[in-house]
């Protein structure tokens, strides 16, 4: 199974957001990180390249994987509308 991790900017984040919202992003992210052996990690372009991207309703969550440490690293959560610019 696979770690969980935050950068500093991806714990801003989740901290910024109201706690519903917030518990529901990391109930996404536990079960992300129980089954992301079975999961087709989907991959970003551009600026974002190297990233990957998970959805949850409006709410976007941009990650990296280190598959050697076995770590879920997240950089950033927020809204689709604006989580690309």
């Amino acid at each position: 199974m696979y770690c969980l991790d935050f950068t500093p900017q991806g714990r801003d984040s989740i901290k910024s957001l109201d706690k519903q919202t917030a518990q529901r992003i990391l109930n996404k992210l536990k079960w992300f990180i129980q089954n992301l052996d079975n999961i087709t990690p989907l991959p970003l372009h551009g600026n974002l390249s190297g990233l990957y991207k998970l959805k949850q309703g409006p709410w976007r969550i941009i990650y990296e994987i280190d598959y050697d440490t076995k770590t879920v690293i997240v950089h950033k959560i927020g809204h689709r509308r604006y989580i690309y610019k």
